[in-house]
């Protein structure tokens, strides 16, 4: 079972962090919401708390085969000030896996100086990005996958599905949430 690593931060974007939540398991990829501290319990941009199932610091985040970032400006901020992120997307990087950013989170991939091709985010963001900026909804390059917002957050998930579990299971999940419908 593939598995991915979904950091949560004081700050997230909540429709980016629940959709790329409830898509993968929907796929039957595990999931782990990991807090950056102790507090279990994280409050997102728009004063909806989630519930972190763990702490980033008891995690080794080769044991995944992915991570991916909600935006969100404050927790953009409080991601990239995180060393030990910083150094786990690097290592995760190197190692071949999937690294994915939604919104201003490609910021936090900059950091970690591992986006250096083909990226999008949130319109803005690009500036503070020394990479290859495209106006698109979802870019894949490689072993990484970025994304432009919210309204692409269901989108940005189908993609890491594809990446990770292949055409059948992207199609299925995307089927189900009846995307296909018009």
């Amino acid at each position: 079972m593939k598995s991915v690593l979904v950091p949560i931060a004081k700050g997230f974007e909540e429709i980016e962090l629940v959709s790329i939540v409830d898509i993968l398991r929907r796929a039957g990829i595990k999931v782990c919401l990991a807090s950056l501290n102790n507090e279990k319990l994280v409050l997102g941009a728009h004063n909806i708390s989630i519930e972190a199932e763990a702490n980033l610091e008891e995690l080794d985040f080769l044991e995944f085969d992915a991570i991916a970032l909600a935006g969100g400006l404050d927790g953009m901020l409080n991601l990239k000030a995180d060393t030990r992120l910083l150094k786990g997307i690097q290592a995760m990087y190197e190692a071949n896996k999937l690294v994915s950013a939604i919104c201003a989170s490609p910021v936090v991939l900059a950091s970690a100086g591992v986006l250096k091709g083909d990226f999008t985010c949130y319109i803005g963001f690009e500036k503070d990005i020394n990479a290859n900026y495209q106006k698109k909804a979802v870019v894949v390059d490689k072993n990484i996958i970025t994304a432009a917002g919210p309204a692409y957050a269901a989108q940005f998930a189908l993609e890491l599905v594809r990446y990770l579990c292949g055409e059948a299971s992207y199609k299925s999940v995307s089927e189900g949430l009846l995307l296909n419908l018009f």
